[in-house]
């Protein structure tokens, strides 16, 4: 998902992080319910990609609806950023930031969960105007399409975020449905016994998924029961956490979805619950009325909101 705040981890990554590209074509999609589609990506590439679990993030590249294949340039190495930037935006590949919800061997496959911004999902007659570019192309996705992954090569790498430190006692995690893949690949990776106090907020009721984890986890459910994700809304998440008694013990706390929602959650656990902010990793997956391109505009160039440091 499109990242659109600072993503403060208490537990530093490595410094640098081994990645690099994979040409991939769509396997299979699949209807999760009416916000969210899964999509299966394939390639003989991708048997060297390798993920760290958790929230694991990666960029995707998607092509424009002219192109047969995203503009994307590779022949640069390490250099391709400055490239890419310097491209027409109406030629170079659309950006994006999503998580690794699965990857599966023999064969290599990899799953990623798409949340249709103002799209459908169960509607075959999708909107071809509803949502950003990339929910566009999720939405219409078809097995052959191909796309472009830049993802690690080494399963500890920068693009894992979630990071209990030594001596948490309990981690709380709150999100929306644009984090929800996160927060599913969190939850499968937590150890067994691990206490865990869960927020989820989706559109609809139909978006409620099955989600698996060994850890002692106490999971609820928030529904916004149909409404715009894009128009003002009660902050459902916030309001959740700020009714929920905690348990004792040193806390992880892990937060993401829409910026606004995020940062007053984040104010709400240090200043009046009394987290130590360096045990609150928070990312802006999303912001109110900003475009997807605005928050990729903004991230490159460093213009987006700056982060609280209360």
């Amino acid at each position: 998902m499109t990242t659109a705040a600072t993503t403060t981890a208490p537990a530093p990554a490595p410094a640098a992080v081994p990645f690099r590209f994979f040409d991939v074509t769509v396997v299979r999609t699949r209807v999760l319910g009416p916000s969210m589609v899964r999509i299966t990506f394939g390639g003989d590439a991708l048997k060297d990609l390798a993920s760290g679990g958790r929230d694991q993030r990666f960029k995707l590249f998607l092509p424009h609806p002219h192109q047969d294949a995203p503009l994307v340039p590779v022949e640069a190495g390490l250099e391709w950023f400055p490239v890419w930037r310097a491209m027409d935006p109406a030629q170079r590949a659309v950006m994006r930031s999503y998580t690794v919800r699965e990857q599966r061997r023999e064969p290599d496959e990899l799953d990623v969960d798409f949340a249709l911004h103002g799209a459908d999902a169960t509607d075959t007659n999708r909107s071809a105007a509803a949502g950003g570019p990339a929910s566009r192309w999720a939405a219409n996705a078809r097995p052959g399409d191909r796309a472009m992954v830049l993802g690690p090569v080494v399963p500890d790498n920068g693009g894992v975020d979630f990071r209990p430190p030594p001596g948490t006692d309990w981690v709380l995690i709150a999100a929306d449905e644009t984090a929800l893949p996160a927060v599913a690949g969190i939850l499968d990776w937590l150890p067994a016994g691990t206490r865990a106090k869960v927020w989820i907020e989706v559109q609809h009721a139909e978006d409620l998924q099955e989600l698996t984890t060994e850890a002692d986890a106490e999971i609820v459910w928030l529904i916004r029961d149909g409404a715009d994700p894009a128009e003002p809304r009660p902050a459902l998440v916030l309001d959740g956490v700020r009714a929920a008694a905690l348990p004792e013990g040193t806390p992880y706390a892990w937060i993401a979805g829409e910026a606004g929602t995020v940062r007053a959650l984040r104010r709400h656990l240090v200043r009046e619950r009394g987290f130590d902010r360096k045990a609150v990793t928070f990312t802006g997956y999303w912001r109110l009325g900003a475009t997807d391109d605005q928050l990729v505009e903004e991230a490159v160039s460093g213009t987006g909101p700056a982060s609280d440091d209360d």
